[in-house]
């Protein structure tokens, strides 16, 4: 772990300091990782991240690497077998809505990456000074939740939405003293 100033929660644990440093706020792309990304954030409601984050790799083998296309075609069996895997977060519901949203992914008439970017917001923002001045939602994170919503996703409300923009580039929230808001990376 490089010592620089990070967003505080980025020094508590060197696997958040490698999260923070290489993923937290990079613009991604891509179907399979936007899914898996909506997938995680979802099973992180109500826990904390860093239990996610370790358990990722559990997470993409149970989840056939996060294909949309694979995950759809799970059946009941499917979901007994995620309920007895101890390396996931073993939630009925949470299991449910990530084949539910994997099948709404094949039903979109737009790819995944177009439509979740399209709440990104546009123009100058504020960059905030400590991580108290990081909202929790938006207008932007409420208009996503609800159109997902609207499409057929779960498990992905205006909270679980603006975590997914930040983690994933559509927001930047790195604070103004951390290394990533002053390289501009």
């Amino acid at each position: 772990m490089i010592d620089r100033p990070r967003c505080a929660w980025g020094d508590s644990s060197p696997d958040y300091a490698a999260y923070h440093d290489d993923e937290w706020g990079v613009p991604l792309r891509g179907r399979d990782e936007l899914y898996e990304r909506v997938s995680l954030e979802a099973f992180q409601s109500g826990l904390s991240w860093i239990t996610i984050l370790r358990k990722r790799p559990a997470f993409r083998a149970a989840f056939a690497g996060f294909d949309p296309d694979k995950v759809a075609a799970f059946t009941e069996a499917d979901v007994a077998r995620l309920l007895a895997d101890a390396g996931i977060v073993r939630n009925r519901a949470k299991i449910e809505a990530t084949i539910r949203n994997a099948r709404a992914i094949l039903d979109l008439d737009q790819p995944l990456d177009d439509l979740l970017w399209s709440f990104a917001p546009t123009g100058p923002r504020v960059r905030p000074a400590t991580m108290a001045e990081v909202p929790a939602v938006t207008p932007e994170s409420r208009a996503m939740a609800k159109e997902l919503k609207r499409r057929g996703f779960a498990f992905v409300g205006p909270t679980t939405c603006y975590a997914l923009m930040q983690a994933t580039g559509m927001v930047d929230d790195h604070v103004a003293t951390c290394w990533r808001a002053v390289s501009g990376r």
